[in-house]
């Protein structure tokens, strides 16, 4: 699979994990409830696809935010 994301892209990626970690870990809702672990599914998504630089979802739409090879 080919790099699908730009750097912007990425990089507000890993912005968008670590906010939904701190929200994760900082929800009052209580433990281990479906809000936090959602927060934590949805930050680790976040943060996978921006480390490796390939969306699952961008090849499926044929979206491409990187710069042509």
């Amino acid at each position: 699979m080919a790099v699908n994301m730009g750097k912007l892209d990425r990089g507000l990626r890993l912005v968008v994990a670590a906010a939904l970690f701190i929200l994760a870990a900082g929800t009052s809702v209580g433990d281990g409830t479906f809000v936090e672990w959602a927060f934590y599914g949805l930050g680790a998504i976040a943060l996978l696809t921006a480390l490796v630089g390939i969306c699952p979802l961008y090849s499926v739409l044929g979206i491409r935010t990187c710069r042509a090879a």
